[in-house]
Formats: structure tokens, C-alpha cells, sequence
């Protein structure tokens, strides 16, 4: 029996704000950073996007067809394509195409709604849904929810509403003695199935693959496919950030000629399938049930929520946000949902992290603030004009 090896790559970028200041509430409500979006995005596209689709492009064609991989696109960053890089669109079109690409469920906001509305949740994902099909013509049967972030409850959540098979992380203190290289079901729906994150592997391109100062340096495709072939499961499952390719990790460390030739390379010694998510799971059957009672995620040594919603000001920004659902529900004015969206994005809380300790290095890597507090300071000043807005509009409807 061969071994099977799932790509799963993230595509997103947020939609930044704009200094926003104490003055500007409830005299400008145009909230973003629109140049800083648009030079980040051509940035991202030019250095990785673009390069990344046509190197998996010709790795599939090379390999007739046995090469796979899939993406999860979030509706921001898709917007931003739209505006600013629409060349970017139609490369992923390309790799659609080729029968050996599937586009995964998400969140349309890139959001923590799952932690918090049902209804809203209900709302992205059919909109997410819905927009996955009107670009690349798949209908997604695959989850992968916002920074992987999953619990047996959110699993039911997402089995009502169709889908059976759900992207996590392989957390530790959830897997105890288990292995994260097979399928899982959920708890409390046994028919759903869950692909587990093998996180060293991932972390080891990621993270780890530039890192001179690592014992495995330099990172060599013999030496990755030794260690593919070394897990003990039917699966290793690879998951991480498609900006790792010539973002996160610059083509001078050599990533591209590793991502280029690893293909190659565990194909032609025999001993692997590379499988889509949904693949995976009509493939192969769950060894055992997980129980996963509170919400996990990819994030820190903790693998919980707390790099999101781990202080009093994340958690004061999150519930002011999400106490103004009923009221935009009864508004449904779609300039306000549309702003409420763009204020949902799960990178506005993590730049409010204070978790300095064990991963201070990536928080500051992501983050554009030099605080956590101007962070916040800037999202609740625009917050407080966005309720403004919402309940002036609320009053004319009464």
C-alpha cells in the first residue's frame, strides 16, 4: 500500500486599516488602507501567487495527472484579486482546470463567527460557497475553517450544513499517544471525518526551511521524502500558508527548486499517491473517533484560540463586533454587511495578541502595529464610528 500525502495551502490576506483616528469617528467612514492593500497584494503576486501557480501547473502536467493539491481562497482575498490582480484569478482557473485541484470551504470573511453566531456562520459559508463555484466551478465538499480552527460542536455545525469531511489541526494534547497521519471522525458525529494538520512536517517548509540555525539545515527533497516515508500512517496530511513560497520564505533559500522537485522526487520512488482532501476521505476510513470538547487551532504551543481571543481586549472587541448581528440583520443594508465582513477578519484580533513569550517572533512577523494596544486602539475607533452607522440605521427603521 502506498502512502498518501495531502498539499492543502491558505491563500489570504487581510483587509488592512487605515490609521484611523479618535477625530475621525462619525465624520469618515472609509476605514482601509487601500494603498498599503494594494502594494502588499502585487507584492504577494508577483513574488508567490503567480511563480507558485505556474510551478504547480507544470508539476501536475509533468506528472500527468498525479500530482494534487488543494487550496482554500478566502472571499477577501478574492476580492482583492478582482481589484487589484485579476491575472492572479485566472492562474488558479488554469489549475483547476486540470482535474487535480480542489477548493476547500471557508469562512468568506476569514473570521472567528464559528466561535461566536450560528447564523452568521450559516451565512459565510454558503456565501463562500457559492462564490468557490462562480470562479473555479467546483462546489466545495470539503472544510477547512479560519486558522484551522475546529471542535466537536463546529463539526456538527458543519455536517448540518453538508459537509462530511473537516481540515484540523493535529494538536497533541488532543491526539495524546495517536498519530496525526490517519483519519479521524468526529465525537459526536461519527459520520464526519477529520484530516489532521502533521504539523512537524508542515512547520519544517514553513517555518523551519530557511532556519540556518536548525540541525536539519539545509532541507533537501531526499531528505523530506526519507521523512515522509518514515510516518507510520496512511496519510500525511501537509498544511500551511501558500505565502510561505517567496513571502514568508524568499526564492533565494531555494524553496521553489524544493517544492518544484519534491513532486518529482516522491512520485518516481513509488511509494506515494498525492490525494485531494475529498479524495482522502472517500479513500480511506477513520481508525478511531476524536474527541475534541473545547476549540483547537494551527496556533503557538497552546494550539487553542487564545493568539485571537487570549486577553480582555481581544475579547471587548469581539463582543462589541458581534453584539451588532441582530441589529445588521433587521438593517440588511449591504454596504454595512459588507464592512461588518471586512471588520470580522481574524488577523484584526491576533494583532491584538499580547502572547510575547513562547512565539513572540511570528506575532511580530505578521503584525503591522508596534503594539498590541495601537492595535486595538485603531480597531475600536473604527468600530465606534462602524456602530454609529449601524444604529442610525437601525432608527430609521423603527
Amino acid at each position: 500500500m502506498k502512502k498518501n500525502i495531502c498539499f492543502y495551502f491558505q491563500v489570504h490576506q487581510p483587509t488592512r486599516l487605515r490609521l484611523y483616528r479618535f477625530f475621525d469617528i462619525g465624520k469618515d467612514s472609509h476605514y482601509y488602507d487601500d494603498f498599503a492593500n494594494r502594494t502588499i497584494l502585487h507584492r504577494v503576486a508577483t513574488k508567490c501567487y503567480l511563480p507558485m501557480n505556474e510551478l504547480l501547473l507544470n508539476a501536475i502536467e509533468r506528472n500527468r495527472g498525479k500530482f494534487k493539491v488543494a487550496f482554500s481562497i478566502s472571499g477577501t482575498v478574492l476580492e482583492q484579486f478582482n481589484r487589484y490582480e485579476p491575472e492572479v484569478i485566472e492562474s488558479f482557473r488554469k489549475l483547476a482546470d486540470t482535474g487535480c485541484v480542489e477548493f476547500l470551504c471557508e469562512t468568506y470573511s476569514h473570521s472567528l463567527v464559528s466561535l461566536k453566531s450560528l447564523n452568521e456562520f450559516k451565512h459565510q459559508v454558503l456565501r463562500q460557497k457559492a462564490t468557490i463555484e462562480e470562479y473555479f466551478g467546483q462546489t466545495p465538499v470539503t472544510f477547512r475553517n479560519t486558522e484551522l480552527i475546529y471542535s466537536d460542536d463546529i463539526g456538527v455545525d458543519l455536517y448540518n450544513m453538508g459537509f462530511k469531511t473537516v481540515l484540523t489541526e493535529g494538536a497533541r494534547h488532543i491526539l495524546g499517544w495517536r498519530s496525526p497521519d490517519y483519519v479521524y471522525s468526529n465525537a459526536k458525529q461519527p459520520k464526519q471525518k477529520l484530516l489532521l494538520r502533521n504539523y512537524t512536517l508542515s512547520d519544517d517548509i514553513a517555518f523551519r526551511f530557511s532556519n540556518k540555525g536548525w540541525a536539519e539545515w539545509p532541507l533537501t527533497t531526499d531528505k523530506f521524502v526519507g521523512w515522509l516515508d518514515q510516518a507510520d500512517g496512511e496519510i500525511v496530511n501537509l498544511f500551511m500558508d501558500y505565502e510561505t513560497f517567496g513571502e514568508h520564505q524568499s526564492a533565494d533559500t531555494g524553496i521553489f527548486d524544493f517544492m518544484k522537485s519534491l513532486p518529482d522526487a516522491a512520485i518516481a520512488s513509488g511509494k506515494f499517491n498525492f490525494v485531494t482532501p475529498a479524495e482522502a476521505a472517500k479513500k480511506l476510513q477513520p481508525t478511531s473517533e476524536l474527541d475534541v470538547p473545547n476549540p483547537i487551532s494551527w496556533a503557538d504551543e497552546e494550539r487553542d484560540v487564545t493568539a485571537w481571543l487570549g486577553n480582555e481586549l481581544q475579547q471587548e472587541a469581539f463582543n462589541k463586533l458581534y453584539g451588532l448581528v441582530e441589529k445588521l440583520s433587521i438593517i440588511d443594508d449591504p454596504v454595512l454587511w459588507s464592512d461588518f465582513g471586512h471588520l470580522q477578519e481574524s488577523d484584526h484580533f491576533y494583532y491584538m495578541c499580547t502572547k510575547f513569550f513562547s512565539d513572540g517572533d511570528v506575532h511580530k512577523y505578521f503584525n503591522p502595529y508596534d503594539t498590541p494596544y495601537e492595535a486595538f486602539i485603531n480597531y475600536m475607533n473604527v468600530l465606534s464610528d462602524f456602530i454609529i452607522r449601524v444604529n442610525d440605521a437601525y432608527a430609521t427603521k423603527q
